[in-house]
């Protein structure tokens, strides 16, 4: 009975190592010569940001989305990609549907060039779906 209680706490820690480990990337590339023998070196950094904020525009299929962080200042545009994933607090995976104004949510991205690129979406609490029906009935009178 222990040891599937620590498989399973092992296997939390494991997903969450994971999720944190895929929001932290970035890339800067340096290049310089070597003096001495005059060959190019390039040399990539990597880096990840992330802001936490609501989201203020979200239209599905479109490229972007716009986040405000904190009450003040303009929103900012992020761009995603297929590789960009949202997910719940306790790491699960999440359909973009689910984003919509007023939602709030850590995003991290790089930067590329003026661009700020989604890595991962997390949303603060669960996004409810609410599904209205109307149904209208027609008598005829005789």
């Amino acid at each position: 009975m222990k040891e599937i209680t620590l498989a399973k706490i092992l296997a939390m820690a494991c997903g969450l190592g994971l999720a944190t480990a895929l929001a932290q990337t970035s890339t800067t590339v340096t290049t310089t010569r070597d003096a001495a023998t005059g060959t190019v070196v390039t040399e990539r950094t990597t880096t990840t940001t992330d802001t936490s904020g609501t989201i203020t525009e979200y239209t599905p299929g479109s490229a972007y989305f716009t986040l405000r962080a904190g009450t003040a200042g303009a929103p900012a545009r992020f761009y995603y990609t297929n590789d960009a994933h949202v997910f719940d607090p306790e790491g699960h995976p999440l359909s973009w549907s689910v984003l919509r104004p007023d939602i709030p949510a850590t995003v991290y991205y790089v930067r590329e060039g003026d661009r700020m690129i989604v890595r991962k979406v997390v949303v603060s609490k669960p996004a409810v779906v609410e599904k209205e029906t109307t149904i209208t009935t027609t008598t005829e009178k005789r």
